[in-house]
């Protein structure tokens, strides 16, 4: 298992009913967290590649989607959502 950042420009709001399915799919990758709101921090064993590939079928085509593996032995941040740091210090 690794952590994978998963960050995405959205043609429409989040809350729009097309990203509902791409939200599933995120949270179904593994243990989630969203330090921020278009940033997604996941502990799975899922390859970036096809994280990329199975997310594409939950997005438009003016959509845009980054995904990279990331280490945390070294983090900051400020004002993060959703108890962020409790999360990334209890990995």
């Amino acid at each position: 298992m690794s952590i994978k950042i998963i960050s995405y420009d959205l043609g429409a709001p989040e809350t729009s009913g097309d990203y509902k399915d791409l939200i599933k799919f995120i949270k179904g990758l593994g243990d989630t967290c969203k330090p921020l709101e278009s940033l997604w921090l996941v502990n799975t064993n899922k390859k970036c590649e096809y994280i990329r590939n199975e997310a594409k079928q939950y997005m438009d085509s003016n959509d845009r989607i980054f995904v990279a593996r990331w280490g945390v032995d070294d983090w900051a941040g400020l004002r993060l959502r959703n108890e962020a740091g409790k999360w990334l210090n209890n990995l």
